[in-house]
């Protein structure tokens, strides 16, 4: 994997059902390095601190490779790199081969895969489209969350480099669908109920298909 683009956002607000909401979602490509501390991206907006930014949800990643994709999906739209509020576009992430908690040096960073993306409202309202949000499930890459374990800076072109993945873990492509699944594999349940990587508050949804 390596760095494609890296994007940051100014507040934007906008009307949803009949209410004032502020976002960080509207994402553009900085054209410089960014840095990548404990709890967010500097420099970031981070609007919604319940369910963005912090330890486990640091920086969102996500794959230059699936925006063919979804440009034949949504032609008419502004494309730019960050489209879906990611800070890190990268190349060649392929989430078959990426697992929850691996370990990677990029840039002047050491950072560790955890959470999975988890669409909502707001991606539908900067597609203009609420059934994006199904498609984004349906399709099975939605990229992937980082804490970082030792901050630092980094830029375009730089590789991610594999420091250590855990003995028995679970793909970041099988815990998303894991997330949406009708009928939930217990093996792998068990395997994300137990790791470190997922915040506790995750680990305990796992667990709870499990009694």
């Amino acid at each position: 994997m390596e760095i494609k683009s890296t994007n940051a956002a100014e507040p934007t607000t906008f009307i949803w059902k009949e209410a004032e909401v502020t976002t960080g979602i509207f994402k553009k490509p900085t054209g410089t390095p960014i840095f990548l501390s404990t709890n967010k991206v500097v420099g970031d907006e981070i609007s919604d601190r319940i369910h963005h930014g912090g330890y486990y949800k640091a920086c969102y990643l996500f794959s230059a490779e699936e925006y063919p994709f979804w440009k034949k999906q949504y032609p008419d739209l502004d494309w730019t790199w960050g489209m879906f509020g990611e800070n890190l576009t990268v190349t060649n992430y392929n989430p078959h081969q990426v697992f929850l908690g691996d370990v990677y040096r990029v840039g002047e960073a050491l950072v560790q895969i955890s959470q999975y993306r988890e669409p909502c409202y707001k991606l539908g309202y900067k597609f203009g489209d609420q059934k994006v949000i199904q498609q984004f499930i349906d399709r099975g890459n939605g990229g992937t969350y980082l804490s970082i374990l030792e901050e630092g800076e980094v830029n375009v072109k730089d590789p991610f480099i594999l420091v250590n993945r855990l003995e028995k873990s679970i793909t970041v492509a099988a815990l998303f669908e894991l997330v949406y699944a009708e009928i939930k594999d217990p093996d792998l349940l068990k395997i994300a109920s137990l790791s470190n990587a997922l915040s506790p508050k995750k680990r305990e949804w796992f667990a709870s298909f499990l009694k």
